[in-house]
């Protein structure tokens, strides 16, 4: 039986959706790493708190009413947007759910266990869109791609990987390298002036590992200057000529209140290429 990679893409429309843009740069990613895409777009149910006083001044039980009816046309016309630009070139199975409000979130990482790896559309603009990322890379354990609208579909033939040696980044590296293509290069990012390191070449070291594998791997020690480490992370990965950052998620969950670490955050705050997360 022929096996097949299927990617998981999640959508909320409440309180609004991620762009179009950023949708359709994430279903072309997902075409060009050969898997199939299921995508779930989430309606919102959102209870109703009857009071006396409730409909002096505003017609609160409409206003739910038209939120709910707009979040369910948004499902609609985002299947839509992707089956539409999916053509012959990418196998896509849309599907909508109706959840209570703030429900939304904890479906999308419960689904996402069921698939290879989750790819979220990133829009730095939409709140929405970090919180869905947080919840999936927190809570599905599965592997999560964020993917801006500026990326170009293209068979992954040149991967970075933020190496500091540690276990969610052996984990970051283990998720991204089934990825890559059979002639593919992977260049090891190692910051030298962030943090204490448990060793004096690490990226060397994993180069060669990559190398004994049958990988073609280049060690890259970088420092911060100025920098944030995830400006110099991502500096170094588009100046080599990635198409993907895998690194380790940083983070943990107070609740339901994510508390990131500082890679992390600072990648999310402003993505420049598509990255992969790994928890």
């Amino acid at each position: 039986m022929t096996r097949t990679r299927i990617a998981y893409m999640p959508l909320a429309t409440y309180p609004e959706a991620v762009a179009d843009g950023s949708i359709l740069a994430t279903a072309g990613f997902a075409a060009a790493l050969g898997c199939k895409l299921h995508v779930t777009a989430f309606s919102v149910d959102i209870p109703r708190v009857y009071s006396p006083l409730g409909g002096l001044l505003l017609d609160i039980p409409g206003l739910v009413r038209a939120a709910e009816e707009k979040s369910k046309a948004e499902c609609h016309r985002l299947q839509g947007l992707v089956l539409g630009a999916a053509g012959s070139h990418l196998n896509v199975h849309c599907t909508n759910r109706e959840v209570v409000l703030g429900a939304a979130l904890d479906a999308a990482a419960g689904e996402a266990r069921y698939f290879d790896l989750a790819v979220l559309p990133w829009s730095g603009e939409t709140v929405a869109a970090q919180d869905m990322t947080e919840a999936v890379v927190f809570g599905s354990g599965r592997p999560t791609i964020l993917v801006p609208p500026s990326a170009r579909p293209a068979t992954l033939g040149h991967i970075a990987i933020a190496w500091d040696a540690s276990r969610v980044a052996a984990r970051a590296l283990g998720d991204a390298l089934p990825l890559l293509a059979e002639d593919g290069r992977v260049s090891v990012l190692t910051v030298r002036d962030e943090k204490p390191l448990s060793g004096s070449d690490l990226a060397g070291a994993l180069a060669s590992s990559l190398e004994k594998r049958g990988f073609n791997a280049k060690p890259l020690d970088i420092t911060l200057g100025e920098r944030t480490i995830a400006e110099a992370l991502q500096d170094a990965a588009l100046s080599e000529g990635a198409q993907i950052l895998a690194m380790g998620g940083f983070g943990h969950s107070r609740i339901h209140d994510f508390i990131l670490g500082g890679a992390t955050k600072g990648v999310l705050s402003d993505l420049r290429l598509p990255i992969l997360f790994s928890h």
